[in-house]
């Protein structure tokens, strides 16, 4: 097993990442407050992995809420039903919520634990490979809106993260590149030997080796940690982390959420952005084609959806969290390894980019 730490000063948590984690009650004994515990999850993770946990629980008062399975879910209706069975089963400021899934239930699940009684504990466990590299860590949990994703929510950091990459072997294939596209996220905005190395792995990691994998998720749970001990919310360095996610928010508001996976999203905003970087006189040809290159052997889009117009990327980029004082910024690429925050870049090359 492996063992990395949040920095966060008095909020310090651990991210443990190995095999067999979920029924391990040393790993969740030391972070539970009280005597209740409610684990929150979803119809498709909830049949396969609730009982490890409840095992791992065992010495527990334990209550499951479990929710619709999907992004079109993450809202305020699905969220009151987290609350709803706090309130029912009378969970108390010392009930700690374990966050059973991927990046949808860990989102809501972090804001129920930030909003119950005032504030509450709780575990991610992270079921998907995006969950595990991305969502789990660094304290944004959050829902969508109509207008907008992940624009109502709050920075809260949980008290652990348990990381089993066994949950993997019954991810499909899709939600596999999915997650794969966060961490080509990170060699691009952090680690050009990472990304490097991923070049030479990227079938591996898709074919679920267990060795290249956890190496992969280290380095990137590694790289995050990094980035969000320095800026824990947001106001300079860690937006660099959304690399991509302007363009990705954009198509996924425009689609319906869940229409596009997050990760797909992503990759094509990811594609974007490099092409973008291009245009801006930072990011080679050669480097951009590697990026392409990277994506599609993972599977993944390398541009948005068909009959998606720049006016509809105009009018969902105006309202992205990156906007300050009404002008857009993005996360753009000097080189491989090294992202920068920009709105310095020309209005033309942007259209130019978004009109392909």
């Amino acid at each position: 097993m492996i063992e990395l730490k949040v920095d966060l000063g008095e909020r310090n948590y651990p991210i443990f990442i190995g095999e067999g984690l979920l029924s391990d009650s040393s790993l969740y004994e030391p972070y539970i407050a009280g005597r209740k515990v409610m684990i929150v999850t979803n119809e498709t993770v909830g049949p396969l992995y609730e009982q490890q946990v409840r095992q791992a629980l065992a010495d527990y008062e334990v209550d499951t809420v479990t929710l619709p399975d999907g992004e079109q879910y993450k809202n305020w209706e699905t969220l009151n039903l987290i609350f709803d069975a706090l309130l029912e089963k009378a969970h108390s400021r010392k009930t700690t919520i374990v966050a059973l899934g991927g990046g949808v239930v860990g989102d809501m699940a972090g804001f129920a634990a930030a909003s119950y009684q005032r504030g509450i504990d709780f575990i991610q466990v992270p079921t998907t490979l995006l969950s595990q590299v991305d969502s789990s860590v660094g304290g944004k949990t959050g829902i969508n809106h109509p207008l907008g994703k992940n624009m109502i929510g709050a920075f809260y950091q949980p008290k652990a993260v348990l990381i089993d990459i066994l949950t993997l072997q019954t991810l499909p294939p899709q939600e596999v590149s999915a997650g794969i596209a966060e961490v080509i996220k990170y060699g691009l905005i952090r680690d050009d030997d990472f990304f490097v190395w991923l070049e030479k792995n990227i079938q591996q990691i898709k074919a679920l080796n267990t060795d290249i994998l956890t190496h992969a998720i280290k380095t990137s749970c590694a790289c995050k940690a990094e980035v969000v001990e320095q800026d824990e919310k947001e106001g300079g360095l860690r937006a660099i982390l959304n690399l991509g996610h302007t363009f990705g928010h954009a198509i996924e508001t425009h689609k319906g959420y869940g229409a596009w996976l997050h990760g797909e999203a992503v990759a094509a905003g990811m594609m974007m952005a490099a092409d973008l970087s291009r245009l801006e006189g930072d990011l080679s040809m050669a480097d951009v084609e590697r990026v392409r290159t990277i994506l599609l052997d993972a599977d993944l889009p390398v541009t948005g959806p068909e009959g998606m117009l720049i006016q509809d990327y105009q009018q969902l980029m105006s309202v992205d969290k990156k906007v300050l004082d009404g002008t857009l910024r993005l996360v753009l690429m000097k080189s491989i390894g090294e992202a920068v925050v920009s709105s310095s870049f020309s209005p033309d090359n942007l259209n130019l980019v978004l009109s392909k």
